[in-house]
């Protein structure tokens, strides 16, 4: 029997310390829900790139819902360059069913010559994912043999579950070196004992560097309706998204009391579904549209953007009292009191003189 050749034994033995490697760096996040959310991730390019070539990596259908997640200006170029090892959030639609969650059918890459599916993972997409996981949805039973052209679908790591009775933004964070638990948590506003819960890590110990990391993002509080085709509509703080076919822009800022911020985008729709942005009036006020409010005394109104269906753009109006609530001083006090006594005074009386009229 001849005995295997020394290179193709080295080759063996990359591909297992690799396959150790990337399994170690990326693990499946939980997902006990049957959902589909937005999600976002780290992505660390090993070299220089521009906002163009990630958006074509990752399919992203356009490029402002990329600088959206970064909060980049709307004025950003594609050809804005990125030095390797800069981190970027990129956003993609998230799927959850058996327990876990990955990037709903996208993001999609076109094999090159001399790829490997090993390379993909740890090269091409800095090792978010590992080969075995690209060979497993693809239902590549041999993970030498994929030829060039060939597309492969990239199962990036997410979740949609709940987190502590809250809807949040689960965000795959790349993982620095010398990062603690504790820093992460405080930099991402949620706590130790959350992360170790949702990663199964003991301590910080079990942090790698690279490792990608589920942390919950808290999201605005948001008027979209439940039926709206883009519920739950999640947006994290300090990032702002594009909805309704493009027609509204929607911003989470912490100091506005965590509440979602939605206008009119000013754009054209981003798809064919409509030739113009419908009207976004709320009903009953024709002079007061998404975005706009108007106050009578101490009632502050706004229309609110509560979501879009195939012919529409949903509205409400939300009423709220900005009257500062009223401390009554010492001298109200003083006088309430007066006025309680002889409130006594008088109804005491009155039953003093119906107890003599039945005597007599």
């Amino acid at each position: 029997m001849a005995l295997p050749s020394a290179h193709l034994l080295l080759s063996l033995i990359l591909l297992l310390f690799a396959a150790l490697v990337t399994t170690s760096l990326s693990q499946p996040f939980k997902c006990a829900t049957s959902a589909s959310c937005r999600a976002v991730i780290d992505y660390v390019p090993s070299n220089v790139t521009t906002l163009s070539a990630i958006e074509t990596l990752f399919s992203i259908k356009n490029l402002r819902t990329l600088l959206g997640a970064n909060n980049f200006p709307l004025s950003t170029l594609p050809n804005q360059t990125l030095a390797a090892k800069q981190t970027i959030k990129i956003p993609f639609s998230c799927l959850c069913s058996n327990g876990a969650g990955i990037s709903n059918k996208k993001p999609i890459y076109s094999v090159q010559p001399d790829d490997g599916l090993d390379h993909i993972a740890r090269e091409v997409y800095s090792g978010l994912v590992t080969y075995q996981e690209i060979a497993a949805v693809n239902n590549i039973s041999n993970v030498n043999l994929i030829f060039k052209g060939q597309k492969l679908w990239i199962p990036l790591p997410c979740s949609c579950d709940e987190v502590d009775g809250e809807k949040v933004v689960h965000y795959g964070h790349v993982v620095e070196s010398g990062s603690t638990l504790e820093l992460i948590a405080q930099e991402y506003g949620t706590t130790k004992n959350t992360l170790m819960r949702l990663n199964s890590i003991a301590n910080d110990s079990s942090l790698i560097a690279g490792q990608v990391l589920d942390v919950p993002l808290r999201a605005c509080n948001s008027s979209v309706s439940n039926s709206s085709l883009d519920y739950p509509l999640l947006v994290s703080n300090g990032t702002y998204v594009f909805t309704a076919n493009g027609c509204m822009r929607c911003s989470c800022d912490s100091a506005k009391d965590w509440t979602l911020q939605c206008q009119p985008s000013g754009l054209r729709p981003a798809n064919n579904t409509w030739q113009t942005c419908p009207s976004m009036l709320c009903e009953g006020l024709d002079i007061l549209s998404v975005g706009n409010t108007t106050a009578v005394g101490c009632n502050q109104t706004t229309c609110d953007y509560s979501g879009f269906s195939n012919q529409s753009i949903l509205t409400t109006l939300a009423t709220v009292n900005t009257c500062p609530a009223s401390n009554p001083g010492p001298d109200e006090n003083k006088s309430s009191m007066i006025g309680q006594r002889w409130k006594f005074l008088f109804i005491s009386l009155h039953l003093i003189m119906l107890c003599l009229h039945l005597l007599w």
